[in-house]
């Protein structure tokens, strides 16, 4: 055989190769996953569980591709799914909403146009896009700070209240909070949008420190807020007049209640696993034949002193 056949015969092998791995790339099942950048530290322990499951996922199913798309406001996250859908060609998407509103026609769009959707947390103003739903318990993570709040505080007292960001998930646990202390004597002496941000929860701890000379105790709601309020009440020196609870599972604040720390005295759970959860169940679609579409509501646990080991990860990025 002359050195040209052999050349013509390595090229046809070569290009036969490449359009057989195109081909296969092609035919891989493709899932987009829409999440919020880290812009705090939940969100940074979302994005490391997503790029952990993605992972995970896609060595135990060679057959799906996670495309992973973050962004850092609704805008972007927006524009985020526009290239999901008309670049990428996904067959499926897992989003956890910036916020509701903004993202609720473009998700809606995204499903008209054939796409299975699973919504994680925050969930759209409209009820039914979704296939799957994935959430931690708002409600008993509002619940269960209102009960403990009550029962510390006797049923009488003044708080103050730090909110996330205006979600349907914010609304459940501010709802059950307030149910919970319905009953009481305890006045919520404001309360006021935080953003799930340090900076703003010390922005908006600072405020409230400046207007109310009485405030028995603080809930922060989430962890990053609580963080900024607890520098906040360090810097006015009012740490032996009032306590915190947060919410998330952080691990500079499950370390605080681990160590018997009198201002943050308890948390309650909200895992940024839940991503992986999301992820996991969208594959079982698309790999198996098992019924996944409906509501999966993760449990919250209330994190003491006492039990404060079992959610302590040192190692964690959040």
């Amino acid at each position: 055989m002359t050195n040209k056949k052999r050349l013509l015969g390595v090229t046809l092998a070569l290009g036969l190769g490449l359009v057989a791995t195109s081909a296969l790339a092609a035919d891989k099942i493709k899932i987009g996953v829409s999440i919020p950048a880290a812009t705090h530290g939940w969100a940074g322990g979302l994005n490391w569980h997503a790029q952990e499951a993605e992972k995970d996922l896609e060595k135990a199913y060679p057959n799906l591709d996670f495309i992973i798309a973050t962004a850092k406001n609704p805008t972007e996250q927006a524009n985020d799914l526009e290239d999901l859908v008309s670049v990428q060609n996904i067959d499926g998407l897992v989003i956890l909403p910036f916020e509701s509103d903004p993202l609720t026609i473009p998700v809606q769009q995204v499903k008209e146009a054939g796409k299975f959707i699973t919504v994680v947390d925050r969930g759209l103003s409209q009820p039914g896009i979704e296939d799957i739903y994935v959430a931690g318990n708002n409600s008993a993570l509002g619940e269960q700070a209102g009960e403990y709040l009550k029962k510390r505080l006797d049923g009488k007292g003044k708080i103050v209240v730090l909110r996330g960001l205006p979600t349907t998930v914010d609304d459940e646990r501010v709802e059950a909070f307030n149910a919970s202390i319905k009953d009481s004597d305890i006045e919520v002496l404001d309360m006021k949008y935080a953003n799930w941000n340090r900076d703003d929860g010390y922005e908006v701890m600072q405020d409230f420190l400046s207007r109310f000379p009485e405030i028995d105790a603080v809930w922060a709601q989430d962890d990053d807020i609580a963080l900024g309020v607890i520098e906040a009440i360090k810097q006015a020196d009012r740490t032996d007049e009032m306590f915190v609870v947060g919410g998330g599972g952080m691990k500079d604040i499950i370390k605080r209640v681990k160590d018997g720390d009198k201002l943050t005295p308890i948390d309650v759970l909200y895992p940024p696993a839940m991503i992986a959860t999301a992820m996991g169940l969208t594959a079982l679609k698309f790999e198996t034949k098992a019924a996944v579409e409906g509501r999966y509501i993760l449990g919250a646990t209330t994190v003491t002193p006492e039990n404060a080991d079992k959610f302590y990860f040192p190692d964690s990025p959040y």
